[in-house]
This record gives structure tokens, C-alpha cells and sequence, in this order.
């Protein structure tokens, strides 16, 4: 049997198998009968074919400081996280059945997740079929737009709400309100680009007066990649975000002029990259790091100045303006709730807005490089990013 045909089979377990872990009724049933399915897109049951069923003080150790309450749930699984994220496990009741959360060796907080196995596994599911567009959302195939991801959006929430009395556990209302605004952009066929974004995207999120445009004039000669120059005379991008900050007072320069006029009178040059004359500087990021497009890619970069580094950022600019948008979005929508999921789950919103932005843009998870600024800056909870 391959390791494929292995990863697919659902996991199950005997009745003596369950003893003493599980004594919850239809939690039994489940484990007996349906089982967990193989690894998926979102959760992994994987550690049950080595560990088999372990309690929470068994997987720590003893744990001296572990909650009496905490010391029997069973560890199931993992939440699956971005590289560089550290994984939650996945915590069974076994006498009530209900799902929760924790970090193994941080166990600070215990969160709900599920109130059953059923109920998780269709949860999983019904999101793995958002992203494949596919059973439940096949109906959005070929759908694109802020209207279907609003739609979308509506109908994955009420699906959690319904099998949680109303109260969705916050990895779920993050999955709901945060993975279809992958739908809000098409895949590009008519810009050349990696994405379709019509500037009313951008206009109706940060407002058309905020959202700046340019003209053939303003572009050096360096910047000769025709879809870039067309993205940026016809869509645009937003003047300042939280992360972002558009150079609107100067006209774009190749990185190399920037340098000379920033830091010309100075004593801390800066120490250029090869072909630093075809990287034009869009603005600049926080933290000393400033955004720039290759003339004659249209490759985005961030050239990190205190290491003299390039790392690579986005494709190209639309899909920059995408990550620009969804980083928007995303504060606007917590902000809506009060700031519940920042306040509440934060790292489970990091690791949903970077699975999202993976989605339509894979440069954090194709390049060799080893440092990545939006992954970095989106799972920074004390810089407060998101």
C-alpha cells in the first residue's frame, strides 16, 4: 500500500482502543465507525497513526503546571500553520466531546474549536471546498469579485453558525470572513499581470482620492515592463496603508537616484544592488525597507537597506495591490467585530491571511529565500500588523 493510499484512509479506532481515553457516546461512534479522515488542507490527524490516543499530560510530560482540567484531553491533531508558524494542537474532551485548541508547550489558553468531531470534520470539509471551489461553493467556479467573496463569505458563516448556536469559535469566523476574499480577483488574462484588479477595487476600499494613479511622464526610462505602467496608470495603488507608504512627493526614481538624493550629504550610503538603475522605488515599507519594481520585470521586491539585501515581496503590482487590499480589508472587518479576532485569535488570523495571500500569490513559498516581509509583519502580534 503506498503512502498516499495510507494518508487517505480514515483513521478509526476499536472499542478497547477507545478505553479508559473516550467514555462521550457519539463520540465513540465517530471513532468507531467514520473515523478521521487522512490529511487535509487544514488539519492533520497524522500523529494518531504513530502516537495513538494520549492524554495532554502524557504529551507534555507531566506538565506540573498544566490545569487540572486540561490534564486528560486527548491530544488528536494538529491545525496546519505557514512555515515559520508554530502548530496548534488539536484537544478531545473525551467525556464531553467537545474540540478545543492549545499550544503543547505554551498552554496559556485553551480554545474552542468544535463542539464534536462530526461537527469539525464538516467544518474542515465545507472549507476545503471554499478553497477548491467545489461541492457546497461549486456554484462560484468562474465567479470573481468582491460581490461573490461577499457572498461566499455569508454562506460559509452561516454553515459555522448553524451548528454552533450562533457562536463560532474564532478560527472558524476568521476561515468564514477572511479565505473568500480570495474570490475579490481574477486571475489575469487581459492585464498581463497576475491578476485582473479594476481600479474601483481599490477606489471604493481606500477611497479614489487616496488611491494614486500616474502618467506616462512620471515614469523613469528604466521602467520599460508595459503591463506594470499600464497597472499603475489605469488601476494604481493606495497612497499609505498601516504597512505602506507611496513616494507621491518626488516622481518615481530608479532605486539608484533615490539613494544619491537621500543619502548623498550623509555618512551611511547605501550599499546598492547589481542593476540597482532598473529597480524603480514605489515607496517604502516600515521598518527601513522600501518597495521596488523591477523595470524590467515587473518583479516586486523589498530592498531591506540596514542589510543591503534584496528579498523577494509580491509577483508583480497587482499583486501587490491585492495583498494591500487584504491587509485593508482585514482591519476593517475586525475592526467591525470589535477587534475580537486580533484581541482573541490572533495567530489563527495570521496564519489564515497568510494561507489566503498564498493563494493567489506564492512568492513567500517558491523563493529560496529565507525571509519574507508581509509573512513577517503579518504574524508579528506585538507589532500589531493585522
Amino acid at each position: 500500500m503506498s503512502t498516499t493510499d495510507i494518508a487517505d484512509m480514515a483513521i478509526t479506532f476499536t472499542e478497547d482502543q477507545l478505553d479508559p481515553y473516550v467514555t462521550h457516546a457519539p463520540t465513540r461512534d465517530w471513532l468507531t465507525g467514520p473515523g478521521l479522515p487522512g490529511d487535509g488542507a487544514l488539519l492533520t490527524f497524522a500523529a494518531l497513526r504513530t502516537d495513538g490516543l494520549r492524554t495532554l499530560a502524557e504529551a507534555v510530560d507531566g506538565g506540573p503546571d498544566l490545569a487540572r482540567e486540561l490534564r486528560d484531553r486527548l491530544v488528536i491533531g494538529e491545525l496546519l500553520a505557514p512555515a515559520g508558524m508554530a502548530a496548534e494542537s488539536i484537544l478531545l474532551d473525551g467525556g464531553t466531546g467537545e474540540i478545543s485548541t492549545a499550544y503543547l508547550f505554551e498552554l496559556m489558553e485553551n480554545r474552542p474549536l468544535a463542539p464534536s468531531l462530526e461537527v469539525l470534520v464538516r467544518f474542515a470539509r465545507v472549507t476545503e471546498e471554499l478553497a477548491d471551489l467545489r461541492g457546497q461553493f461549486a456554484s462560484f467556479a468562474g465567479r470573481h469579485g468582491t460581490e461573490a467573496a461577499a457572498e461566499a463569505s455569508r454562506r460559509l458563516l452561516a454553515l459555522f453558525e448553524r451548528d454552533t448556536d450562533g457562536e463560532v469559535p474564532p478560527y472558524w469566523k476568521a476561515a468564514a470572513l477572511i479565505r473568500p476574499l480570495a474570490l475579490a480577483t481574477t486571475p489575469g488574462t487581459t492585464s498581463g499581470l497576475a491578476l485582473d484588479i479594476p481600479a474601483r477595487v481599490l477606489d471604493q476600499e481606500f477611497g479614489h482620492a487616496r488611491v494614486a494613479r500616474f502618467e506616462d511622464v512620471d515614469f523613469p526610462s528604466a521602467l520599460t515592463h508595459e503591463p506594470t505602467r499600464r497597472f499603475l496608470r489605469q488601476t494604481g495603488l493606495p497612497e499609505t496603508t498601516i504597512l505602506f507608504q507611496m513616494d507621491t512627493d518626488v516622481p518615481l526614481q530608479p532605486l539608484s537616484e533615490y539613494a544619491a538624493d537621500d543619502r548623498g550629504a550623509t555618512t551611511s550610503p547605501f550599499e546598492l544592488p547589481p542593476r540597482a538603475d532598473h529597480l524603480i522605488r514605489l515607496g517604502h515599507l516600515v521598518e527601513d525597507n522600501s518597495l521596488v519594481v523591477d523595470g524590467a520585470t515587473g518583479e516586486v521586491l523589498n530592498w531591506h537597506e540596514p542589510e543591503a539585501k534584496l528579498y523577494p515581496l509580491n509577483t508583480d503590482v497587482s499583486t501587490l495591490a491585492f495583498t494591500l487590499w487584504l491587509h485593508h480589508r482585514e482591519r476593517e472587518i475586525d475592526k467591525y467585530l470589535s477587534h475580537e479576532l486580533t484581541t482573541h485569535a490572533y495567530d489563527q488570523l495570521a496564519a489564515t491571511m497568510l494561507q489566503v495571500l498564498s493563494s493567489v500569490d506564492p512568492t513567500a513559498t517558491t523563493t529560496p529565500a529565507d525571509w519574507h516581509y508581509w509573512t513577517e509583519r503579518f504574524r508579528d502580534e506585538p507589532g500589531g500588523a493585522l
